[in-house]
C-alpha cells in the first residue's frame, strides 16, 4: 500500500499516518557515533514530510534510554526512536497546532498495546498523549509500521491543564534517577527535568523532603496537600489493570509530576506504555504478541498468559512468576544478551510488591518508590486503589469500551498497514490484549 494521503487531522486515530525523514547521511552518522561513544543524544537538522506535508529544518534526536540500547552506527535509523520538534529552528512551525512528537520503540509488531493503553487513559479520565500509527521511513529507505505519539510539553499542559496556574511546572522523571533525598540545597536536575514552566524545583524538593524524612503522621495529614491522591489511585490502578510493571514504580521510573501552581499539588501522569498488557521487555509478550531477535513472532507463548502474572484487581495476590513457557534468551532483544539491563526483571523473576497499588517493577537501584511506598503505608488511600480498580474495570473492560478500540485500532492496521504487518499478526496481538485482561482480573 502506498503512504497516507495529505490532509486530515494529525492524530486521527483512523488512517495510518506516514512520516519521512530526509537527513544528510553524515550528520545521521554522527548523531548515532555521538550517542556510541558519549550517550549523548544531540540535536539534529533535518526535513520532514508527514502526510504529504514537508517541513524544512525541523530539529530531530534520538529519544528512549533501553530502547537504544545496543545500538551501532550502522542500526537502521527507521527502527529507532525519534523526538521530532518542527519548531526547534524554525519559530512557530506546526502541523495543527502540534510541534513535538514522538516515534516510539515497539516492542510488539503492532504496537497495538501501547495504543491501546493511551485510549483507554483517557477514557479513565487521566491525563494521556495522542497517539497514531505510523509508516516511518529514513532517506527514502524501507517503511516501518511504528506508533508516533505527542511529547510532553508546555502545549500538553494547556491541552490536559487548562485551568492550571501560569506558574505551574511539568517534571519528569529520569531513567537513571531516584526520589532519594539530597538536602535542601541539592542539585535534583541529575534526577528530575523541567519540561514546561517555571524552571524550579522548590515545590518537587518539598515533596521529596516530605516522602524521605517525614513521620507516616506527617505523611498522612500533609500528603494530601501536596498531591492529587485521588487521581494517584486512579494511575496505579490504571498501571494495575493493564499490567504494566514499568511505571512510576518500575526499572524505568515511568513518570511526569505536573505541579499546579494554583492547586499547590501535584498530579502524576502516565509515560511510556510500550510494555502495557505484559509485554515482554526483551521483546516478547504475553499472549502471542513480542518481537523475537530476528524481528520475528516468538513461539509457545499460549493465548491470554500474562507478562506479570495477576497484579491487577482490588484484592491483588502476591506476584507469581513469569510464565515457564515464555521464551527468553532466544527470543529477547539481541543487545541485552543473556541479562536484561539493571532493573529489567529477568523471566521468572519476582515482578512486583504485592501491595495495592504497587507498580509491579523496581526503580533503578532496586529502590521502590517513595511516594508508592507512603501511599501503600495508609489504609484509607488503599481504599481509594480499590474503589478505582473496580470503577476502571466496570467502565473499561466489563462495559466492552476496551474491546471496541481494541477492534477500531486492529482494523486500521488490518485495512491500511497489511504490507508492513499480516492480518494474522493483528489478530494474534489484538486478541491478546483482551485475554490477557480477562486473565489480570
Amino acid at each position: 500500500m502506498g503512504s497516507a494521503a495529505a490532509g486530515g487531522a494529525l492524530f486521527d486515530a483512523t488512517r495510518v499516518h506516514t512520516i519521512s525523514l530526509t537527513v544528510d547521511e553524515a550528520v545521521l552518522a554522527d548523531v548515532l557515533t555521538t550517542y556510541v561513544s558519549s550517550g549523548d543524544k544531540k540535536w539534529a537538522s533535518a526535513d520532514v514530510t508527514i502526510d504529504g506535508q514537508q517541513f524544512q529544518n525541523v530539529g530531530i534526536k534520538l529519544k528512549g534510554n533501553s530502547s537504544l540500547r545496543g545500538v551501532t552506527a550502522d542500526t537502521d535509523p527507521a527502527t529507532l526512536p525519534w523526538r521530532i520538534r518542527l519548531d526547534k529552528y524554525v519559530d512557530g512551525q506546526n502541523l495543527d497546532g502540534y510541534t513535538d512528537i514522538t516515534v516510539r520503540s515497539n516492542n510488539t509488531e503492532t504496537s497495538l498495546n501501547e495504543a491501546v493503553a493511551l485510549d483507554l487513559l483517557a477514557e479513565a479520565g487521566l491525563a494521556s498523549q495522542e497517539a497514531m500509527s505510523t509508516r516511518f521511513s529514513v532517506n527514502g529507505g524501507a517503511e516501518e509500521l511504528r506508533l508516533t505519539v505527542q511529547n510532553l510539553n508546555g502545549d500538553w499542559v494547556e491541552q490536559n491543564f487548562p485551568e492550571a496556574g501560569a506558574d505551574s511546572i511539568l517534571y519528569k522523571a529520569e531513567s537513571e534517577g531516584d526520589w532519594s533525598w539530597r538536602g535542601a540545597d541539592g542539585d535534583y536536575s541529575g534526577a528530575f527535568d523541567i519540561e514546561a514552566g517555571l524552571k524550579d524545583y522548590t515545590p518537587l524538593i518539598e515533596l521529596l523532603d516530605l516522602l524521605n524524612n517525614g513521620t507516616q503522621t506527617e505523611i498522612n495529614e500533609k500528603l494530601p496537600q501536596m498531591v492529587d491522591l485521588d487521581s494517584f489511585a486512579s494511575y496505579l490502578a490504571f498501571q494495575d489493570l493493564i499490567n504494566n510493571f514499568d511505571d512510576i514504580d518500575g526499572p524505568g521510573n515511568n513518570s511526569y509530576l505536573f505541579w499546579d501552581s494554583a492547586t499547590k499539588k501535584f498530579t502524576i501522569v502516565s509515560w511510556d506504555h510500550n510494555l502495557a498488557f505484559g509485554a515482554d521487555p526483551g521483546g516478547n509478550a504475553a499472549g502471542g504478541m513480542g518481537r523475537g531477535a530476528d524481528g520475528a513472532m516468538p513461539g509457545g507463548v499460549p493465548s491470554g498468559a500474562l507478562g506479570r502474572p495477576n497484579t491487577g484487581g482490588a484484592d491483588r495476590p502476591a506476584p507469581g512468576d513469569w510464565p515457564s513457557d515464555v521464551p527468553s534468551a532466544p527470543n529477547q532483544d539481541p543487545s541485552w544478551g543473556a541479562t536484561p539491563p539493571a532493573g529489567v526483571p529477568e523471566p521468572g523473576a519476582d515482578q512486583g510488591q504485592g501491595l495495592p497499588g504497587a507498580g509491579g517493577g523496581t526503580m533503578p537501584g532496586g529502590q521502590s518508590n517513595p511516594l508508592v511506598t507512603a501511599f501503600n503505608a495508609n489504609t484509607e488511600w488503599q481504599g481509594l486503589y480499590t474503589s478505582e480498580m473496580t470503577r476502571l474495570r466496570t467502565e473499561l473492560v466489563t462495559s466492552g469500551q476496551l474491546s471496541q478500540i481494541v477492534d477500531a485500532r486492529a482494523a486500521v492496521l488490518t485495512e491500511q498497514a497489511s504490507d508492513l504487518v499480516s492480518s494474522e499478526t493483528v489478530t494474534s496481538e489484538a486478541s491478546a490484549i483482551i485475554e490477557q485482561t480477562k486473565a489480570n482480573g
